[in-house]
């Protein structure tokens, strides 16, 4: 439902095991995330102190993990992070990290790229080898 003007949208709220079991990260990773500035609203806290988070966290948590394990670093997720939550007018700062960081990933696979093919080459040519009974011959360098 969207909100109409004079209403506010109300988000409900779970706790950060919940947060942690949605997200695949634990809960130490999460606090952690919270602490180095890389979330882009500060958790509420119920009446016994406990973080709340919304499915908007949440969101913006499953982007952090695709970030970390496309090998953004942490330093350029919290700069991430600041940049959405100081609002526009630094889209242009957000595009270029973000630019930067593909650059990155497009390198690595690349390099991934080669890699899997010399790994490619080199099953083929054990393969080769057992089927003909020469496989000793690998062991000598010669493969």
């Amino acid at each position: 439902m969207v909100p109409r003007l004079g209403q506010v949208k109300v988000q409900t709220t779970v706790s950060i095991g919940e947060v942690a079991r949605r997200t695949g990260l634990s809960i130490h990773a999460v606090r952690l995330y919270e602490t180095r500035g890389m979330l882009i609203s500060c958790p509420q806290r119920d009446p016994g102190g406990r973080r709340l988070y919304t499915e908007d966290d949440i969101a913006w948590l499953v982007n952090c993990c695709l970030f970390r394990s496309s090998g953004m670093p942490l330093a350029d997720i919290a700069r991430f992070a600041d940049l959405v939550r100081e609002g526009p007018g630094n889209e242009a700062e957000r595009l270029r990290l973000l630019q930067e960081h593909q650059q990155r990933i497009a390198e690595q696979t690349a390099a991934l790229k080669a890699a899997n093919q010399l790994i490619e080459a080199k099953i083929n040519t054990y393969s080769q080898h057992l089927a003909e009974g020469s496989a000793a011959a690998l062991w000598t360098g010669s493969g």
